[in-house]
Order: structure tokens, then sequence, then C-alpha cells
């Protein structure tokens, strides 16, 4: 039960690095494209140039954790599996905290929050659950 708890977490951290990453493409690449900047609800060009630096380096900070948690993920098969474990629960607790940040500083992007945090919630759940769960 715990190994299949194991993997669970591991590819729910894994769809959450894939969210990370499409975050990152709007942020740091598609950004300049009316589209992207829209959803992120800026209403005007002019506004969605002045936030471009801060949005380019957000998107980066996202990169950061999708290959955190990707990491993580690939050492959780080897022999420091232990080590994969910590790098994949700490990557998925920080996707976790920014959602809540984000939330909590403006509530008006509950969807956007939960988009973000909902696969590393389950993936946390999961990846501790699995060492909880006695073995066999």
């Amino acid at each position: 039960m715990a190994t299949v708890l194991l993997v669970a977490g591991a590819v729910l951290a894994g769809i959450a690095a894939l969210i990370h990453v499409l975050i990152f493409v709007l942020e740091s690449i598609t950004w300049s494209v009316p589209r992207t900047w829209r959803r992120f609800g800026v209403t005007s060009q002019a506004d969605a140039e002045v936030i471009r630096p801060m949005a380019f380096n957000q998107g980066f900070y996202n990169l950061f954790l999708a290959i955190g948690a990707l990491v993580g993920i690939v050492l959780l098969a080897t022999p420091v599996a232990q080590a994969g474990f910590a790098v994949t629960a700490f990557a998925t607790a920080s996707m976790l905290a920014a959602a809540l940040v984000l939330v909590l500083s403006s509530p008006r992007l509950g969807r956007a929050a939960a988009t973000q945090g909902a696969a590393p919630l389950v993936a946390l759940i999961l990846l501790v659950a699995s060492v909880l769960v006695p073995a066999g």
C-alpha cells in the first residue's frame, strides 16, 4: 500500500510540475500575446508591458519549482530515494504555499490558485501517507 501511495504521489507531483511549466511558458515566453496577459487579468498592453519584468521573473520561479519536483521524482527511483522524497515533498509544499499566498492575497484569483495548488496538495497528502502507512 505504501508503494502505491508513493507512486500516486509521484504521478501527481509530475502533473503539478507540468502545470508549473505551463505557467512558466505563459509568464516568461508568451506574455506579450494579448490572450496570455488577459488570462492574468491584465486589461491593457501598457499595463502588460509594465508587469512584463515581474511576470518573466515569476515564470522562472514556477519553472524552478517544476524542476525540483521532477528531480525529486527521478531520485525516488534511485538508491537515494529518501532524498527524492524530501525534494519532491519540498517542491510540492512550495507550490501549495504559493497557491495559498495567491488566494489569500487576492481572493478573486481563487480559481487560478486552485489550478496551481490542487495537484501539489494531493501529491503532498499521498507522499506523506506513503510514509505513515505500514509497509506490507
